[in-house]
């Protein structure tokens, strides 16, 4: 075994996730960082699959009846041996999906504040009583649990997505099973362990969280399953065309969290220095494999020369390399396919007439990881390659003239997920946050499209799904509404002043 398998092997025993090398394990899981593999699982069957929905059903069953602020103790629990586990869990996301420490960290902390939120929301899913038009009545709306909630979740966030739905649907009354990215089982093992435990200390029914292993084949047995009302599914544009048709089938709910295509206009005022620090993590962060990442720039064509001698200048000195190490800003792509994508895009923008300005070719760390130097390229337009996402950390350039052009070089491609104006211009700010600015389901002013927080909902407009998810009002995506009419007169009046005797 590799020191980083060792090392994932002793985090998961402190976990309480066991040995990640099973029998005739079919999944291999390997490290981003090497390459090297850290375990080998086997996949559920599609009668076992079932099976495990089928408790978790039984368990929804009992868990509905719960009182709401009952519910939140087991999410309290759950954030407590989230803080007591967070340096291990942190350090397998990094081992995992190749996050830098810092960000491997800050997704677990995540975690923490989306338990500490829900739990507040376990004693507030209010509904509403409403004025009505009959005398001696009483016209009101309630909040009941739906169901068992599937999660499906993609490589990038391997346990954040996962607390994002879990949180929420615990507390609503809902029971979850997740079906976590092949790349990223380890942590959702990780993830479910700790659940288990919290669930033992508040006395859970067995089966309310589960994990589902396998690849697309185990995916579908969740997304058609009529005990499952509401998939939540994180992922591609096209991953999410596959399954919206299908739960649509059979009358069932979705919640898509899909592509971004994220742009940041940098106006005549912005502060630049500011721009630049904000640029450049929303670009390279996570190896630019965020949906939220920075693919696009649209600056002003006074100030464009100045932005992008600054952007080169913070690229090149980049610490690329182990995401293990704390000096390290960018670690590696997932695996091949990405880094053969990324070569890919660089290829067909610079045939599009492109200006390579900096990065673009592999990096040299050791291992067999996949690492590359992050890419700046100026477009003379907006090619089809730029309407594209492509998830590694490659930035466009793109000039404009007026804030008219700019909206409409922004508003241009299909996705819809996150967005971000540099300026000093109270006009222009309230411009872009108004209704013929951003089509984007967020719209940030000075600081980039990266790095949302869990109070506001999170998610996207057009194809990225048009779900929403974490803060504000996303809970009501967890639960059935009932509108209610309590008749406490001795009269029957009809509504619209309906006659029947």
């Amino acid at each position: 075994m590799t020191d980083i398998a060792i090392r994932t092997q002793d985090i998961l025993d402190r976990l309480g996730a066991g040995n990640p090398f099973v029998a005739d394990g079919d999944l291999v899981c390997r490290s981003p960082i090497d390459g090297s593999e850290i375990g080998r699982l086997r996949s559920h069957t599609a009668d076992e699959a079932a099976d495990v929905i089928g408790r978790a059903q039984a368990a929804f069953e009992q868990w509905r009846s719960v009182p709401a602020p009952v519910r939140g103790q087991f999410v309290r629990e759950l954030g407590e041996l989230l803080r007591e586990h967070k340096d291990d869990l942190g350090a397998l996301v990094s081992i995992e999906a190749g996050k830098i420490v810092s960000e491997g960290l800050g997704e677990v902390q995540e975690m923490i504040d989306i338990c500490d939120l829900a739990v507040g929301l376990s004693r507030q899913l209010h509904g509403l009583t409403i004025a009505t038009e009959r005398p001696g009545h009483r016209m009101m709306e309630q909040w009941h649990p739906l169901g068992v909630v599937g999660v499906i979740s993609a490589f990038n966030f391997p346990v954040a997505v996962w607390s994002w739905n879990a949180a929420l649907a615990f507390v609503c009354g809902d029971a979850v099973v997740w079906k976590p990215s092949e790349k990223t089982l380890l942590t959702a093992l990780g993830c479910q362990a700790l659940a288990a435990e919290a669930g033992r200390r508040a006395g859970v029914p067995e089966g309310l969280s589960a994990v589902l292993l396998g690849d697309y084949r185990i995916g579908e047995v969740l997304v058609d399953d009529p005990r499952v009302p509401l998939v939540s599914a994180t992922g591609s544009t096209r991953m999410g065309k596959q399954v919206a048709p299908r739960v649509a089938a059979r009358l069932g709910r979705t919640l898509l969290e899909l592509g971004g295509n994220n742009a940041a206009i940098v106006a005549p005022s912005a502060d630049l220095d500011l721009a630049v620090r904000g640029i450049v993590f929303s670009a390279v962060g996570t190896a630019g494999q965020r949906c939220t990442s920075l693919r696009r720039i649209i600056v002003h064509e006074s100030i464009k020369d100045d932005l992008v001698t600054r952007l080169k200048a913070a690229y090149e000195t980049l610490p690329i390399g182990s995401p293990l190490e704390a000096s390290t800003l960018v670690g590696p792509l997932v695996d091949q396919p990405a880094f053969d994508a990324f070569g890919a895009a660089v290829e067909q923008a610079t045939a599009d007439g492109g200006d390579l300005v900096t990065g673009g070719t592999a990096a040299d760390v050791e291992g067999d990881g996949f690492y590359v130097h992050p890419a700046i390229i100026d477009m003379p337009k907006q090619t089809e390659i730029v309407k594209a996402e492509t998830f590694a950390p490659l930035l466009y350039v793109l000039t404009y003239s007026d804030l008219d052009e700019a909206f409409a070089l922004h508003n241009e491609v299909a996705q819809g997920l996150s967005s971000s104006i540099f300026t000093l211009n109270v006009r222009e700010a309230e411009q872009f946050m108004s209704v013929v600015g951003s089509d984007c389901g967020i719209a940030n002013v000075n600081i980039g499209p990266s790095g949302a927080e869990i109070g506001g909902a999170f998610g996207g407009e057009k194809e990225t799904g048009g779900g929403r998810e974490s803060g504000s009002d996303a809970w009501r995506a967890y639960m059935r509404r009932s509108t209610n009419t309590v008749n406490y007169s001795t009269e029957l009046p009809l509504a619209q002043g309906v006659e029947f005797v």
